[in-house]
């Protein structure tokens, strides 16, 4: 049941999957009946809802579509069982979302028909292509998918209306905790929440003025006939691609950085740039080929190197911070905010954002290992003396470190673990609702289902009206 009720929550994410599919199938034929006939139906109404109607193309769609995922290990049967009540619960807020008079703009409608096309090109390789596959122009594709857009666009409204007003008090976060077996408890394992205070030194002139000598001669020699990919391999401060010759793979536009991807996106196809500069240090950039939105490119990377002398400056400048937050002459919130060179963590008094999570907590396996192996060794509240680090653009630099937090293996608690249960309880609150929403529309809703799915075990009584 749990598996059922989670999945209708999150049926609206799936469109552009189902949009793909639906694509391919612009009619459906069902090869087999249920007792292994090779007769074939076109489609046929399986179910109405109100004043809408859902197909069987419809849930054969929705089956290929999430085939792999919240439907594996069930057998068809029961996965097109599953389909269809997610599809008789879309219905359901359709209809009386028509009933309500609820309607989205058309900018918003035409917002997400733009991102869908942005998206199919990507896969595609071009608007050009994308025309060519489905012999339609992009604004007939559009319009094709423009009601099916605006309808979504209006259920995902209306399912919102019918959790929007939920919540959950202490009291109710506590019973529903208390109402889970013991044995039924989660594991949660060790969790850390760490600060940190970055001094990254100065690229010298000298230095700056070394490094793009030296790979304005690297290109020269490019130039003049050398391999690309050979020096990329010799030379190539990036590790990840210089094993590979320098070369990135398809790369979409949007997930370079913008120097970067500006010049990649305006070379032609075996065309070397000049010297380029981004935050990771200075690249030369050939284009092997371009599709669309995508580029392929070779690169070489090289890093201006920090002189030992103000590596040092930043690690003496640590220690004189180090030591007016152990005198408390400034807190270590404060100090971040102020010396940080970290601009993401400075801002929320040094804290460091999990980027696999989003959230400020690690487990110990996030954490890089060299910071913790000095982590583990603290005390909550301690602060470690200024440690190399490399930033997330390869440069070196020195950090302070504050344990903030750290708590050990356990079972669930409501002390420990007070806002992972406030969200479950939550969630299990918006699951009631929609479940009390559907018994409530259902009672002054048409609904009728085909003979053969009313077999089907619903997590709601679709069937017993």
């Amino acid at each position: 049941m749990k598996l059922q009720t989670k999945n209708i929550m999150t049926f609206f994410c799936k469109t552009l999957l189902y949009f793909l599919i639906m694509f391919t199938f612009s009619s459906i034929s069902l090869g087999q009946d249920n007792n292994g006939n090779n007769d074939i139906i076109l489609d046929q109404i399986v179910a109405i809802v109100g004043n809408e109607v859902i197909l069987q193309s419809e849930v054969e769609i929705q089956y290929q579509a999430q085939a792999g995922y919240e439907i594996q290990g069930l057998s068809k049967d029961k996965a097109l069982c599953f389909i269809l009540e997610e599809l008789l619960f879309q219905k359901l807020l359709l209809n009386q979302a028509k009933i309500d008079s609820v309607e989205v703009s058309e900018d918003q409608i035409n917002n997400e028909l733009d991102r869908r096309m942005r998206f199919f090109v990507d896969q595609i390789g071009s608007e050009q292509k994308l025309e060519e596959y489905y012999g339609k122009s992009i604004l007939e594709i559009k319009s094709e998918f423009e009601e099916q857009v605006e309808n979504q666009l209006i259920v995902q409204k209306m399912r919102s209306r019918a959790t929007e007003n939920v919540k959950v008090t202490p009291s109710d976060v506590r019973n529903y905790f208390n109402g889970i077996p013991e044995d039924s408890l989660p594991f949660v394992s060790s969790e850390l929440q760490l600060s940190q205070i970055v001094k990254t030194p100065p690229i010298s002139a000298e230095e700056t003025s070394r490094t793009k000598t030296k790979l304005e001669g690297i290109r020269k020699r490019i130039v003049n006939g050398e391999d690309f990919g050979m020096l990329a391999y010799l030379y190539s401060e990036d590790p990840m691609s210089a094993k590979d010759n320098g070369e990135l793979g398809f790369v979409q536009r949007g997930a370079l950085v913008p120097e970067f991807e500006a010049v990649a996106f305006n070379l032609r196809e075996g065309e070397v740039s000049e010297i380029i500069e981004t935050k990771y240090g200075y690249h030369i950039l050939k284009l092997i080929e371009r599709l669309g939105e995508k580029v392929n490119v070779r690169h070489i990377l090289l890093i201006p190197k920090v002189s030992n002398f103000d590596l040092q400056n930043a690690k003496t400048f640590l220690d004189s911070i180090y030591q007016q937050i152990l005198i408390d002459t400034l807190t270590f919130e404060e100090a971040a905010e102020e010396f940080s060179d970290d601009e993401e963590s400075k801002l929320s008094g040094g804290k460091m954002l999990n980027p696999q999570t989003g959230s400020y907590v690690f487990v110990p396996n996030q954490v890089e290992p060299l910071l913790l192996f000095s982590v583990d060794k603290m005390k909550v509240g301690q602060i470690s003396e200024p440690m190399i680090m490399q930033t997330t653009d390869g440069k070196q630099a020195y950090r302070l470190v504050i344990l903030n937090q750290r708590t050990e293996p356990h079972k669930a608690s409501l002390k420990q673990d007070y806002q992972r249960i406030q969200t479950a309880a939550l969630e299990e609150a918006q699951i009631k609702s929609i479940n009390a929403w559907i018994k409530k529309r259902q009672e002054d809703t048409y609904i009728k289902i085909s003979n053969e799915y009313t077999n089907c075990k619903f997590t709601n009584n679709w069937n017993g009206l």
